[in-house]
């Protein structure tokens, strides 16, 4: 298109041209109008061969460009056609199936209409002889289907009663058996993440001395020197055949304390004398009452507790050298802190206060030795006159069960005191009554039948059964254990628990020749 619009534009604009330039050409030049007319003539024959031929070329592109477009037309038709036909074929597929499907349906349900008759009627055969069993049962059994309806009430009433209530003891079993079981691993899981050290104090101690010479030193001219020592200190010193030892002897272990620190820093000095005697015996319980307070001070710091009133630090740390049946006095206040800490977190209440309640329960116990009355109420006085809280104060005082607890934390200061002194090896117990516990526990087990032999053991916090596997089956080592257990239980005094162990054993020997 852009081609004819020239080839126009030459058309129109030639003659225009060719007429300006005669005009021209003959106001210039009249004697060369001739030849420009034919130079017009040129020239406007050369623009219509050019304009025929742009104008053919122009043709040319446009034939073969609408060629070109109705090929394309043409495959995109065929394209169109063949995807058409495959959706009709696909169509025609669906259309069969579902012809099929449809026919397939109607005969079933032809089907389900010939069983729903059959059924109707049998339906029909088995209400007439639902109706005529019934009469046949009225007749037979005297009642009508009223009352029948009613004795059959009553009757599912009262097992339904007793299923409930059956079920109700179940419960409150389960109940119970959760909650023991719950409070049972509270306790385990205190103590084993409870480890405290115990010492377990006697009633002498012996200081070493570099040579047997010193013995005759500590005596003194005339004994002097040992009389002065054991005037101010109020201890006694047993000096014997010991080879290079000296034996303090006293019931009052803070005196035996400044006793012996005295006599060790004599031998080191070398001047034993009363006048040296009587200066290191003095150093000595200045000595003594500082480390009392140091460890005091340590007792709260590994608890974690502060804020004690400083005189009740102090007679914390002299618990050190107070002990009850063999066990350390102020080891056991820091275990009983750390399990009631422990049990309080498991319960849910407040640590510190369990464990301020638990370092302080037997703080009575650091004076009652030199005030009247027992460790409880000296320890309530202690606290009351420090000004502890009165939480703390019902938790010393309920200790023992003196009085009623008012808190959950006075009970758990309760069991944490249970559990420290009841553990193994927490305290002494003579021997005699030892081996008779002992000597009971196995005598109950052997008495019964089926039982070969049987052996205490863990100081008495476990026993073995070894029975005959001919007499007893796996079934009755159940119940051997169970029996056995209540028979502990009725017939010994024991603290903690003992665990029964029943052991079975079959063996079967054969020889290959």
């Amino acid at each position: 298109m852009s081609v004819i619009a020239v080839i126009v534009t030459i058309i129109i604009v030639a003659p225009i041209t060719w007429v300006t330039a005669v005009n021209h050409r003959k106001k210039a030049y009249e004697s060369t109008i001739g030849s420009a007319e034919e130079r017009s003539r040129e020239i406007i024959d050369e623009a219509l061969k050019t304009a025929e031929t742009k104008k053919r070329e122009a043709l040319l592109e446009a034939k073969e460009e609408s060629l070109k477009t109705k090929n394309e037309l043409e495959k995109e038709t065929k394209e169109r056609r063949a995807e058409l036909q495959k959706y009709e074929r696909r169509v025609l597929s669906k259309e069969e199936n579902l012809d099929k499907k449809s026919e397939a349906m109607e005969k079933k349900e032809a089907s389900l209409a010939a069983r729903e008759e059959k059924l109707s009627k049998k339906t029909a055969e088995v209400e007439a002889l639902y109706e005529k069993g019934i009469q046949e049962l009225e007749k037979i059994s005297g009642l009508t289907s009223e009352q029948a309806k009613e004795f059959l009430l009553k009757s599912v009433e009262e097992d339904v009663k007793h299923d409930t209530a059956k079920m109700i003891k179940e419960l409150e079993a389960k109940a119970k058996e959760e909650a023991d079981k719950k409070a049972k691993d509270y306790v385990v899981t205190a103590i084993q993440r409870c480890a405290a050290d115990h010492v377990a104090e006697t009633t002498v101690s012996v200081v070493q001395l570099p040579n047997d010479e010193m013995k005759g030193r500590i005596i003194g001219r005339e004994g002097r020197n040992i009389r002065t020592l054991e005037t101010l200190t109020g201890v006694e010193l047993i000096i014997d055949d010991t080879p290079e030892a000296v034996v303090l002897s006293g019931f009052d272990p803070i005196r035996r304390e400044v006793a012996r620190v005295a006599l060790e820093r004599l031998i080191v000095d070398g001047r034993i004398h009363p006048a040296r005697i009587e200066e290191m015996v003095e150093k000595a319980q200045k000595e003594v009452e500082a480390n009392m307070r140091e460890d005091g001070e340590a007792a709260t710091l590994e608890v974690g507790i502060h804020g004690i009133h400083p005189e009740l630090v102090k007679l914390l740390g002299k618990m050190k050298f107070r002990t009850s049946y063999g066990q350390n006095a102020l080891k056991h206040s820091i275990e009983v802190a750390q399990l009631a800490g422990l049990l309080a977190s498991e319960v849910g209440v407040d640590v510190r206060m369990a464990k301020r309640a638990g370092l302080l329960h037997d703080i009575g116990k650091s004076v009652d030795h030199e005030m009247e009355g027992t460790h409880v109420r000296l320890g309530v006085e202690l606290c009351r006159k420090y000004r502890e809280s009165a939480v703390v104060i019902n938790a010393v005082e309920a200790h023992h069960g003196d009085v009623e607890p008012q808190s959950l934390i006075a009970c758990l200061v309760q069991a944490a005191d249970t559990i420290s002194a009841a553990r193994p090896g927490a305290r002494r117990e003579t021997l005699e009554t030892y081996t008779n516990r002992l000597k009971q526990l196995e005598d109950i087990t052997n008495s019964f039948k089926g039982v070969d032999k049987s052996f205490a053991i863990q100081a008495g916090r476990e026993v073995r059964i070894m029975v005959v596997p001919e007499q007893i089956s796996d079934d009755d080592m159940v119940l051997l254990a169970r029996e056995v257990s209540k028979r502990i239980e009725a017939e010994l005094e024991y603290p903690g628990q003992i665990k029964v162990n029943v052991i079975r054993e079959s063996r079967v020997t054969d020889y290959a020749k």
